[in-house]
């Protein structure tokens, strides 16, 4: 049976090294499960492949959108269970690698069919949003679905504000369309799991935070300034930016919030990971080029 070899880890632990060698050790190519890594003007800031890294190996779901794009787990899931059969009609393993854990959820275990959410609908919400806060939105929640209200990270706003767009669109809770049941797939799951001891994967986030700066983040969170309000530039290494260049703190302070967050984030990746018992954790430098596959 084909097999989809899925590396994952938090943010800095090192996925991209690992992932290109055991790629070419297979002859195989990448898949990016990088929600962020899909937008083709957010290079630096994610970590996209570089030019050098591409030529080492074709990658696939890089680079792909535009801002402005809406894209969703469900959609992400979609485009990859297309693209897997032509892939592994060419080889036997396929490399999945990124560190966005519902995408990687969407592909190896499938998403619920819950409806799109149409631009009237999206756009009510997100100007209730901006001109109200979150709070009333979470209120309302809690009203029209106190299931998920009672689940939901109250403080993400794209999870609340996708609930009650599910909500108004179809009279029915969001809750009900949560089904839950993993899908059955054409191909063999591996999972290997990345993890370094907690000091050492901070010292390398704060340490691959100073080189994005060496590399141009601030002049690449210019470029796209005007359009900060939308949904692919809510995340870490923008928000911290746009603070700064709206005065509301200095540089250094910018560059160190972006840190914090990083090491923040990857505390909520690890806590979602180890939730699945499937993953096979080790430390990069333990990782054999032939897994047992």
């Amino acid at each position: 049976m084909k097999t989809l070899l899925v590396l994952i880890g938090p943010t800095g632990v090192g996925k991209t090294e690992l992932s290109l060698r055991l790629a070419e050790y297979h002859r195989t190519c990448i898949i990016s499960a990088d929600s962020r890594q899909l937008y083709a003007d957010l290079k630096i800031g994610t970590a996209a492949p570089t030019a050098g890294q591409l030529s080492r190996v074709t990658h696939y779901m890089v680079g792909t959108l535009q801002l402005t794009d809406y894209y969703s787990a469900a959609q992400y899931e979609a485009d990859v269970m297309r693209l897997l059969p032509s892939l592994f009609a060419e080889h036997d393993v396929v490399l999945l690698t990124g560190g966005s854990m519902m995408y990687i959820d969407a592909v190896t275990q499938g998403i619920d069919d819950i409806p799109t959410v149409d631009a009237e609908t999206r756009q009510l919400l997100l100007q209730r949003y901006e001109t109200e806060g979150l709070e009333p939105l979470c209120r309302e929640l809690k009203l029209l679905d106190p299931d998920y209200y009672r689940q939901v990270d109250l403080k993400n706003p794209k999870r609340v504000i996708h609930a009650l767009e599910i909500c108004y669109m179809t009279g029915q809770t969001y809750t009900s369309f949560r089904i839950r049941q993993p899908k059955e797939r054409p191909f063999r799951t591996v999972k290997i799991g990345l993890t370094r001891p907690r000091e050492e994967l901070y010292e390398r986030i704060n340490r691959r935070v100073d080189r994005m700066m060496d590399e141009g983040l601030e002049a690449e969170a210019r470029r796209v300034y005007p359009f900060r309000h939308l949904n692919s530039l809510n995340t870490v290494g923008y928000k911290e930016l746009f603070a700064y260049f709206d005065g509301e703190c200095t540089l250094p302070f910018a560059v160190e919030k972006i840190k914090q967050h990083s090491r923040i984030y990857s505390r909520k990746q690890m806590t979602w990971f180890k939730r699945d018992a499937e993953i096979h954790w080790v430390h990069p430098d333990a990782v054999h080029l032939s897994p047992s596959i």
